[in-house]
């Protein structure tokens, strides 16, 4: 694990038994201190430390003079005081003095594991606070983690920055957000930037499961375990041990199908199919969804204690339409990866800002998809409107110029009607069924008359 940790304690053997069980934990960088003046002066030195843990009596300099110096030098270090003394006076001034917790020896090792483990979280937190107060953009220190999210809206570089934070924990993700908006992109990208990175990252389509898969699946199965099961199979929760478990369209997992994954989400157990024995797995979830799970917990079609459970930390991306300023880069890259490196160049300013008016329902998935299929048309040319798909390409009116000026003194009933039917027509996005409906008239009459006014042809 990342955290830089200082533990500063008098007695040297109590030294020891700390550190054995934070490097049995697989805290790599803990330094030991038996001396309060030397824990001082490593931070007027520029030391810097996630987390220190600190004995409350010392000799020359006692635990709470120490805490007030390292708030002062460093107040982004979390300090956790440990004393022999349970006196409520003592902790509570602790706490006002900065100190993240106070545990009372002898500590337990779940107890000090848990509270090393949820100290950095509250930092992050506080991070992501004052992130949202500041004018100025963040930045987003691993930036090989992020690389493939191309961006340069703010709303977005807020999010990568959030979604870095977040990363260094051991709590699940939910991200949020249309099809198409880059869910699993940003999931890859925060167990790249998570202690995890070395280990395993498996994508799982919930959506193509359901009850007679998901054992299988999930907790893996043992020779003979069921009919025609001739060989041993791993589950998604074995193969992934230590890495991250990416949870795609959760949201349409059923119902008793939640409950099971819930049961493993509560203590990391699980029980492989064909044996009684249970297992455990340390697997971080990260779950997507384009549902509306509030509105799904109100119709009872999901879970609400899974819900809390998947969201300790909840990531929403936009769609594509609210950053539009991403487009021309999206453009850009999405040109160089079709066309070997090639440049915005490679499209006409015409075709461009017709793709800056669309809407993109389909976020950057279909904007990919128009791209490529532009590109194969194109052949090496500039993308021009032509390439484009006609249904971005600027339609012209079938309403002549003289009834964009109507009603005049000079117009004739016949004039009248044809402006009439045609406007119709066209609001109608020529759907002869729909417009012969609003006019009051029948389909064969209204076909006639848009083959009189040269438009429309014998097929509805």
């Amino acid at each position: 694990m990342t955290n830089r940790i200082l533990i500063v304690d008098d007695d040297r053997d109590y030294l020891e038994i700390l550190m054995l069980k934070l490097k049995k934990a697989g805290y790599r960088e803990v330094l030991c201190v038996d001396h309060p003046l030397e824990a001082a002066a490593q931070f007027d030195a520029g030391a810097v430390f996630d987390i220190a843990l600190i004995d409350v009596t010392m000799p020359e300099m006692d635990g709470m003079e120490l805490l007030e110096i390292i708030k002062n030098t460093s107040p982004n270090t979390e300090c956790i005081m440990i004393t022999a003394v349970n006196e409520a006076r003592i902790s509570v001034k602790c706490l006002k003095k900065g100190a993240y917790d106070y545990l009372v020896k002898p500590v337990r090792e779940e107890e000090l594991l848990k509270t090393i483990d949820r100290a950095p979280e509250r930092k992050r937190l506080l991070d992501i606070l004052d992130m949202d107060k500041r004018d100025a953009l963040p930045e987003v220190q691993n930036e090989e983690a992020f690389r493939p999210i191309i961006t340069r809206s703010r709303k977005m570089i807020r999010i990568l920055k959030e979604a870095e934070l977040h990363a260094a924990s051991h709590f699940p993700v939910l991200i949020t957000g249309e099809s198409g908006t880059g869910k699993e992109l940003l999931a890859r990208a925060v167990h790249a930037a998570s202690p995890r990175a070395g280990k395993p990252f498996t994508p799982v389509n919930m959506a193509a499961l359901n009850s007679n898969l998901f054992d299988a699946e999930f907790f893996g199965h043992t020779r003979g375990a069921f009919t025609g099961a001739e060989y041993e199979r791993t589950g998604y929760l074995e193969q992934t041990n230590g890495g991250s478990l990416f949870l795609d369209e959760i949201g349409i997992l059923p119902l008793e199908l939640q409950g099971k994954l819930l049961r493993v989400l509560q203590n990391g157990e699980y029980m492989k199919l064909g044996t009684s024995l249970p297992r455990q797995t340390d697997v971080r979830i990260i779950a997507a969804t384009n549902e509306d799970l509030d509105r799904l917990i109100s119709k009872r079609q999901f879970r609400k204690d899974l819900y809390y459970r998947i969201r300790g930390a909840w990531l929403h991306l936009p769609p594509l339409r609210e950053r539009g300023e991403d487009i021309p880069v999206l453009i850009a890259a999405l040109l160089g990866s079709t066309n070997g490196g090639a440049s915005r160049d490679a499209i006409e300013e015409e075709a461009l800002d017709v793709l800056m008016q669309y809407d993109y329902p389909g976020n950057i998935r279909e904007l990919e998809s128009i791209i490529h299929s532009a590109a194969s048309l194109a052949q090496g040319q500039p993308i021009a409107v032509k390439h484009l798909h006609p249904k971005l390409q600027p339609q012209k009116s079938l309403v002549p110029r003289e009834c964009q000026v109507f009603p005049s003194e000079a117009t004739t009933l016949a004039e009248a009607e044809k402006c009439h039917i045609l406007q119709v027509y066209e609001q109608t996005s020529q759907n002869k069924t729909q417009s012969a409906k609003i006019l009051g008239i029948g389909l064969n009459t209204l076909r006639r008359k848009l083959k009189a006014y040269g438009v429309g042809s014998e097929d509805s």
